[in-house]
């Protein structure tokens, strides 16, 4: 399965909110070295209930507009 998901960073609280077909998902960790991206696969894998390997960024890794694929 794929989703877009719009990412914000540096957000005071974590949090996943579908929103116009696509998923906003508010994250702590600034957009740098990566930690984001990493941050926002742990988010993932907890919203939908699966591993952390099951979630790939296909599109967007340095971006706040991103292309997700999650392995069921």
């Amino acid at each position: 399965m794929e989703i877009k998901v719009k990412v914000i960073p540096n957000s005071s609280k974590q949090e996943v909110k579908p929103e116009k077909g696509i998923l906003k998902v508010h994250l702590n960790s600034p957009p740098a070295e990566g930690r984001a991206n990493k941050e926002l696969i742990g988010t993932l894998a907890k919203h939908f209930k699966v591993k952390k390997s099951q979630i790939e960024i296909i599109r967007g890794t340095k971006s706040r507009d991103k292309t997700v694929r999650i392995s069921m």
